[in-house]
């Protein structure tokens, strides 16, 4: 659910970057909610929306150095 094809995170812009980092945060949010609140049926997924959402944050990290290096 969370993988994504890491070379086309890495290709994206950084509004874009940030906007799916967003989303994925919100999502990763629905669902700690719902474990709380009910059953969840894949707990792994808590897991790799946490990995996902670091490793936008490290492309994100790189964006911004690229950026201040110019």
């Amino acid at each position: 659910m969370a993988k994504s094809n890491k070379k086309n995170d890495k290709e994206l812009s950084y509004a874009e970057l940030v906007a799916r980092r967003d989303e994925l945060k919100q999502k990763y949010m629905d669902l700690r909610f719902k474990m709380v609140i009910a059953h969840v049926d894949n707990p792994m997924e808590k897991r790799l929306l946490r990995r996902e959402i670091a490793r936008l944050n490290t492309f994100i990290q790189q964006k911004k150095a690229a950026e201040a290096n110019k």
